[in-house]
């Protein structure tokens, strides 16, 4: 795991890497049914407590589904809708009329640990690029990209200048994205992001993790991770009229 995530074994996420590889294996296919509390905490020595944090954040990555009185199952992979738009970050930032610049941090090949590989649809310890990028609006940093990119649909990634041009705007161009997954969430920056973001103090980052497809499969997965205090995240929807509404 890379320091960004400061990833620790703890006993839920040794249960979470347990079902990751059911799942990668092939072992669980989808609608398996997944141990449940009890056999996991049996099986982990653990608590019923611990065994359901690790079910529910599976569940909330999209990779079981749970239903009282039947149990969990694993889930079709695709079966999150997305929750924003994607955006360019270098476009968002030229709307406001500022000025986008990035620092590639790190591009590097690493080998897949067991939940990546199960997100990218990659055999466990095959190699993936890899790549920390900083995201500066006018000179301050609002973004830091910590993104794992599949080679095999995406073999030439690594040879890209991302100071020109975004891993979006390349992945855009090269393997046209047909669908993407989102979770949110709020952290606490390790010292890793407090040094890129430029933070004094610490503060609350909000943070993105988006999975990407194109038609032959995944393409990514990245953590986009932006200081509280420079930036927001916003949308809009469109309602459609009701028969009351439209006077019928």
């Amino acid at each position: 795991m890379n320091e960004v995530g400061d990833f620790r074994m703890a006993k839920y996420e040794q249960i979470k890497e347990h079902i990751y590889q059911k799942i990668e294996s092939g072992e669980w296919p989808e609608y398996h049914p997944v141990s449940s509390e009890n056999a996991l905490s049996t099986q982990f020595k653990v608590s019923r407590m611990t065994a359901r944090r690790a079910l529910q954040e599976l569940c909330d990555e999209g990779l079981v589904t749970r239903a009282r009185g039947s149990g969990t199952f694993v889930a079709p992979l695709k079966s999150q809708s997305a929750l924003l738009t994607i955006r360019n970050i270098a476009d968002e930032i030229r709307m406001r009329q500022h000025r986008h610049s990035a620092k590639v941090v790190r591009m590097e090949k690493v080998p897949a640990y067991p939940s990546l590989a199960t997100f990218l649809h990659v055999p466990i310890d095959s190699e993936v690029w890899h790549s920390v990028i900083i995201h500066y609006e006018n000179g301050q940093p609002v973004q830091v990209e910590d993104r794992y990119v599949n080679p095999r649909l995406v073999p030439e990634y690594g040879a890209q200048d991302f100071r020109e041009h975004t891993p979006h705007e390349y992945l855009c161009e090269v393997t046209p994205l047909t669908e993407a997954s989102h979770q949110i969430e709020a952290v606490a920056p390790n010292t890793h992001l407090m040094d890129w973001l430029e933070l004094r103090e610490p503060e609350p980052c909000l943070q993105i993790h988006r999975r990407t497809w194109c038609r032959d499969g995944v393409v990514s997965q990245a953590t986009l991770t932006h200081p509280g205090s420079r930036f927001r995240l916003g949308g809009h929807m469109t309602f459609r009229a009701t028969r009351k509404q439209k006077g019928e």
